[in-house]
């Protein structure tokens, strides 16, 4: 029971003690939530004094922003005011200078309108003069109106022709002496810097041969020999009387050149029979195309060309067995293409492209003997079939006029062309074709009214005009010339230029008795 009690005193006390300790906190914390309290009704009272303050400021500043701006827009408006007032007496004097300017326009109308009609009566009074005036011509003269206009016109053309003939005169005159002088010293200097020194060559093969004994050899056991000769190149052998030599005659250069080739190896061999002729004419043949292909490389490097297709190359090396005229056309082609690069240096121009043209302006006539069509269509042709330029084509297409040209290099090419075919002994014309030639020539000049006599003269490079004074005057004559060259130009297939003189003589003859 003592322990009891012992336990008990402590527990109590703890508990008294912790009750004594929630009183006094609670006294504590109630007196602390009253100061509190006082300081916030406190600080309650001072934020409301506060905003009250601060409201009447705002208040003060919003009353002085709205006079402020009140100020500011009358102000404004005062200014709007004067200017709508300025602009309406603006307005008012414009009305007013309008009104002016329409009765000024009104009494300038009313003043043009009475000037009008008395134009129009002066224009009457004028017709009736003028009508008067030509009754009274009419009779003076003894010419209607008609005959009188016919008169004026034909006097009027007499008058444009002298003024038309010598304006061209003066025209022309300049443009000699501008033109004619460069181009007189660029192919001077193009001709200076390609000297060339071949001349026209033999078309005809000539074998040789040791001996008349080998004729007949070469003819075989009943023609055998030369048949097979002729049917494996296609080359007609004429064996003639004349002394140690057969003549080789066939159109295609290359197999004249091919049966030439195996002629002479047959002659040099000694073995002569169909075996050994067919054996040697296909040895031939190899030699020749290979020959062909490194002339085409050589022209080509000599002419400075390159990437060319290998097609064109051994097109190139034909044109060595083709002859034009006598002349050489591989030769031709090589002057033609050094004379474009040299006049188009001249000229500023691409040297290159200028030598290409030239190179290849003949090609089709290498093919001319298999194809049919002229050489430039055939030139042409090949030309876009390898992929050659424009430029190149065109001037293929326009280096003899049959197209018109168009670029500096078709009319460089044609300079050139001119210069190598028309140079003396470039080229050879046999006499039937020479006297076609200037018969056609003389023909074409007496076509024309007015014509008493014309003569070719200078080998065809010239031709002398004599015209009747009565029909043709001094200032018809140029314009006469003119019509004549055109003529010729367009009928006429020649090489270099034809000079055309016209002469005209007025002779008076009496006799003194």
């Amino acid at each position: 029971m003592n322990s009891l009690i012992f336990v008990l005193i402590p527990a109590v006390a703890s508990i008294f003690g912790f009750v004594v300790g929630v009183i006094y906190r609670k006294f504590k914390a109630e007196k602390t939530i009253g100061v509190a309290e006082k300081e916030a009704e406190k600080i309650i009272l001072n934020a409301k004094e506060l905003a009250e303050t601060r409201q009447k400021e705002v208040i003060l500043e919003g009353k002085e922003e709205v006079h402020k701006f009140r100020t500011e827009t009358e102000r404004e408006l005062s200014e709007r005011r004067k200017d709508i007032q300025r602009q309406e007496r603006r307005i008012l004097q414009k009305e007013e200078n309008l009104d002016k300017k329409m009765e000024n326009l009104e009494d300038k109308e009313k003043t043009i309108n009475a000037r009008i009609q008395d134009v129009e009566k002066q224009y009457e009074e004028a017709s009736k003069v003028k009508k008067n005036q030509f009754e009274i011509l009419e009779r003076i003269s003894g010419l209607s109106v008609s005959q009188a206009k016919n008169y004026l016109l034909e006097s009027l053309d007499e008058e444009l022709t002298h003024e038309k003939a010598v304006k061209i005169s003066a025209y022309e005159q300049q443009l000699k002496e501008e033109s004619n002088k460069k181009a007189s010293e660029i192919l001077s200097l193009a001709i200076q810097r390609c000297a060339s020194d071949h001349t026209a060559e033999a078309t005809i093969s000539v074998v040789p041969l040791p001996s008349d004994d080998m004729k007949g050899r070469i003819i075989g056991r009943e023609g055998r020999n030369i048949r097979a000769i002729e049917n494996l190149t296609g080359v007609d052998l004429i064996i003639d009387d004349t002394p140690e030599s057969i003549t080789l005659s066939a159109f295609d250069p290359v197999r004249r050149e091919i049966a030439r080739v195996a002629l002479e190896r047959l002659i040099a061999d000694g073995r002569i029979h169909p075996a050994k002729i067919e054996e040697m004419v296909q040895r031939a043949k190899r030699d020749i195309e290979q020959e062909i292909k490194e002339e085409g490389q050589e022209a080509a490097m000599e002419a400075g060309v390159n990437n060319l297709h290998p097609a064109l190359i051994n097109l190139l090396g034909r044109l060595k067995y083709r002859t034009s005229y006598g002349q050489n056309v591989l030769k031709h082609s090589l002057e033609v293409a050094h004379l474009c690069g040299m006049i188009a240096s001249e000229l500023g121009l691409d040297t290159n492209l200028a030598r290409r043209i030239g190179l290849l302006h003949d090609i089709g006539k290498a093919l001319d003997h298999e194809t049919e069509g002229s050489h430039i269509e055939l030139g042409v042709n090949v030309a876009k079939k390898y992929k050659e330029s424009e430029e190149v084509i065109h001037a293929i297409h326009s280096h003899h006029g049959d197209v018109e040209a168009k670029t500096p290099y078709a009319f460089i090419l044609q300079a050139a062309d001119t210069v190598s075919a028309a140079r003396p002994g470039a080229r050879r014309e046999n006499l039937e074709n020479y006297i076609k030639r200037l018969e056609k020539l003389e023909s074409i000049v007496s076509s024309f009214d007015g014509i008493k006599g014309c003569y070719a003269i200078q080998a065809g490079r010239e031709v002398r005009v004599m015209i009747k004074p009565e029909c043709v005057n001094d200032e018809k004559m140029l314009p006469l010339a003119r019509e004549i060259c055109k003529k010729i130009e367009s009928e006429l297939d020649y090489p270099g230029q034809i000079k055309v003189n016209i002469i005209r003589e007025s002779r008076a003859v009496d006799y003194a008795k």
